[in-house]
């Protein structure tokens, strides 16, 4: 309601000051049209989810975490596992996705709040998306930039070492802290997994297909449905009794193997456990899980759009730009730039893209190097979109991960640290690289 009455009110200063309705509203249904591919692979994250669940896969995930983890060092190593899968993925969506969702029912299980375990996935997560060269917004940020790829992965490590090293050490810090559960209880929590679904190691053989594939650059909706389908097929080999239970038949058949699998992809499904902690385990919400963060997404590119087209956007850089004379104060004024338009235009695509083009010439005439533009568009646009509850990394992994953005903000400790970073550098004139005059 916020971004809709906000739209309005755009809308309506755009007709005071002579712009087109017809111009506003082609903004908007560009801006709409732009986040097609995202809204299917959100549908098709709430598919994956639901079969992983119910084929096995995730509780696997979640019983053999409580087996090998210790309560003392979990988000210490929930950062480790999600920066590694991450660099390896180049994703932050598919490690949300598929390891994030059960490390956050284990952390539960230890009773380690879901809004900390929440901030350690997505720091790593997010580590992993700035630093892999096989990241669309690591590319991204090289190419707008017009830098070497790999010449902005190195400059990266200035700021990010020391952003993950301190993340490292919050989180350390968090894990010897708590008062987690004795090992009876976990033990309790073991047994309950084991009676309601058929665990075994084979069901990863499901996930480490969908990791292979994204190495290799499958398309992410071609890895996604492949991934949607084999959980539905292992649902069939390896959890017979889930889906009686599911269908409401008394016998495995054609039909009740249809109604569980499409049930498990669509709707939402309560499997039945006397342990109450781990509920959320055995609840899937499927695609319909996915419909709230859908129309919030499509209301914020609505706002976005609306703000794009009466040139507010525009003003709010230009005024920046207006600021930018000294090196510090042009990179200050790129990540104030990067994190207005995460609020506004509710995108991190064009958080890198918007200012990465306006600046780019500012960054040349300071004889500043492109390495400095493109690490600055990654410490302070792709890093701090999903601490914004409407931008659409924000509602994504929200949504996935079931804890809400205002609660996991504080707990995502690299994504706030590493702009951070970034401006501290910036005002020691530390490791700023200046562009070498060529001989004639």
């Amino acid at each position: 309601f916020i971004l809709l009455i906000s739209s309005l009110v755009a809308f309506f200063l755009g007709l005071k000051n002579q712009i087109k309705m017809r111009d506003i509203f082609i903004k908007i249904l560009e801006n709409i049209k732009s986040i097609a591919s995202a809204i299917i692979i959100l549908l098709l994250v709430g598919a994956l989810a639901g079969t992983w669940k119910v084929s096995g896969v995730i509780p696997s995930m979640v019983y053999y975490g409580l087996n090998i983890m210790n309560p003392k060092v979990f988000l210490p190593l929930t950062l480790i596992v999600s920066s590694l899968v991450s660099l390896t993925t180049g994703s932050s969506y598919t490690t949300s996705a598929t390891i994030g969702i059960a490390l956050v029912a284990v952390g539960i299980a230890f009773n380690i709040p879901a809004e900390i375990t929440a901030g350690a996935v997505i720091s790593g997560a997010y580590f992993g998306d700035k630093m892999s060269p096989l990241s669309d917004t690591t590319n991204l940020a090289s190419a707008i930039a017009e830098c070497d790829l790999f010449s902005h992965i190195k400059y990266l490590l200035y700021t990010t070492l020391p952003s993950i090293f301190l993340t490292m050490i919050v989180f350390t810090y968090f894990s010897l802290s708590i008062d987690s559960i004795s090992n009876n209880n976990v033990s309790e929590f073991i047994i309950s997994i084991e009676e309601v679904f058929f665990i075994s190691p084979i069901l990863f053989v499901v996930p480490i297909l969908i990791i292979i594939m994204i190495i290799y650059k499958t398309p992410p909706l071609v890895a996604l449905f492949f991934g949607t389908i084999l959980g539905a097929i292992f649902t069939i080999i390896f959890q017979p009794e889930i889906i009686k239970y599911i269908s409401n038949e008394n016998e495995l058949n054609i039909r009740s193997c249809y109604v569980a699998v499409v049930n498990s992809i669509i709707d939402t499904i309560q499997i039945q456990s006397n342990n109450e902690v781990l509920k959320n385990l055995f609840v899937s919400n499927g695609m319909k899980g996915m419909l709230g963060t859908i129309w919030l997404i499509i209301c914020a590119m609505v706002f976005g759009g609306s703000m794009d087209a009466i040139g507010a956007l525009d003003k709010i850089t230009d005024s920046l730009l207006k600021i930018a004379k000294s090196n510090f104060n042009l990179i200050i004024s790129t990540v104030s730039s990067c994190i207005i338009i995460n609020t506004t235009a509710s995108d991190q695509y064009l958080s890198i893209i918007l200012p990465g083009k306006m600046f780019k010439n500012s960054f040349k005439k300071n004889k500043l190097a492109p390495e400095n533009l493109s690490r600055t568009l990654e410490d302070s646009g792709t890093v701090t979109s999903v601490l914004i509850p409407w931008n659409t990394c924000g509602a994504y992994q929200s949504s996935v991960l079931g804890v809400n953005t205002f609660d996991y903000l504080f707990f995502s400790v690299f994504n706030w640290l590493s702009p951070i970073f970034t401006i501290i550098y910036s005002y020691f004139n530390f490791k700023i690289k200046k562009i070498q005059n060529s001989l004639s």
